[in-house]
């Protein structure tokens, strides 16, 4: 897929994320199926701030190269590989421990999770056509993926978001049980 098929695949989906909010109310939003799994509020908020704060920035860094990106030589692993080859992660489930640094807090209203939502599109649109502009040797590593130039860094937020649609569902199915 390329960068301009995948920004209007993250459109799409992103749009589908904020229709979805009309469904629910604050208190669903906030209910979490077990004390270490999120909440669907938790998972816009992570999706939102990996965004904004991760993957967008770790363009941002291939773009203006400086210590944090460098011209790399290493290549990507293996999962990583396969990940871009699929163009997709696998439909598994990740589960990481909670952790201060990783849980991401409740939200505090659909209007931040919206607001948060739209700027992610915002800035993705902004990011699209910069991409041209930069070598695809200047990469920063990702921690399970290994170097990503700016285009697979780009690439990955679709990824993310589509891959998250699954837990979307289970969280759905969790919350229609427990009415």
């Amino acid at each position: 897929m390329n960068t301009t098929e995948a920004l209007q695949r993250f459109e799409e989906t992103a749009n589908y994320y904020l229709h979805q909010l009309d469904d629910f109310s604050m208190e669903q939003l906030k209910r979490q199926p077990s004390e270490d799994e999120w909440s669907l509020g938790q998972m816009y908020l992570h999706l939102i701030h990996s965004a904004l704060y991760m993957q967008l920035r770790n363009v941002e860094q291939c773009l203006a190269p400086g210590e944090d990106s460098v011209a790399s030589i290493a290549e990507k692993t293996r999962e990583g590989t396969e990940i871009f080859d699929q163009g997709s992660f696998p439909p598994i489930r990740v589960h990481v421990p909670p952790s201060p640094q990783y849980t991401p807090v409740q939200p505090e209203s659909k209007e931040q999770l919206i607001q948060g939502l739209n700027t992610v599109i915002g800035r993705m649109k902004e990011t699209l056509p910069k991409l041209e502009q930069v070598p695809l040797q200047n990469t920063v590593p990702h921690p399970r993926f290994g170097p990503l130039n700016s285009k697979e860094w780009f690439l990955l937020i679709e990824m993310h978001y589509r891959h998250h649609l699954l837990q979307m569902d289970r969280l759905r199915a969790f919350l229609e049980c427990n009415v």
